[in-house]
């Protein structure tokens, strides 16, 4: 559907302007739907990315600090983040035996074998990105680099 009958808009300022709106609700409209898949497995987007960069450095522990470079949402709060993941037992914590300042934190048994029932539903499977051709994705992932370049 056009961004035009999304919003019950039907003049933009220019095309820069349409494309920007467009790219946000796009956006807001992928992260619900995503939202929506995790939810049966109990976990949020930014708990699924920060269990997904640590299966990514298993079985070598990871930082906050490294958790916050990596994470996709720069907002999110990683400590407390990693708090609730350690509540629900997804991961632990221990003290960095090299720096006594710094925490080290791992993924558990429990969190691999969550992520791996949870594979089907990354990469946008159930989204609509699965709509477009392997070929347009690959243009849609030039362009959206372009804009953050």
């Amino acid at each position: 559907m056009r961004i035009e009958d999304e919003i019950k808009q039907e003049q933009f300022i220019d095309e820069y302007q349409k494309a920007y709106i467009n790219l946000v609700f796009t956006s807001s409209r992928l992260q619900v739907k995503q939202a929506a898949l995790f939810k049966p497995y109990g976990l949020t987007l930014p708990q699924f990315n920060i269990l997904r960069i640590l299966r990514g450095q298993h079985p070598k522990p990871a930082t906050i600090t490294l958790l916050i470079e990596r994470m996709m949402d720069k907002t999110s709060n990683a400590s407390r983040i990693v708090d609730r993941l350690e509540a629900k037992k997804l991961v632990t914590r221990k003290q960095c035996s090299e720096d006594r300042r710094t925490v080290d934190v791992l993924i558990t048994e429990k969190a691999l074998k969550l992520l791996k029932a949870m594979d089907g539903c990354e990469g946008g499977k159930g989204t609509g990105i699965a709509n477009l051709t392997e070929t347009e994705a690959r243009e849609l992932n030039r362009i959206l680099d372009k804009i953050r370049s």
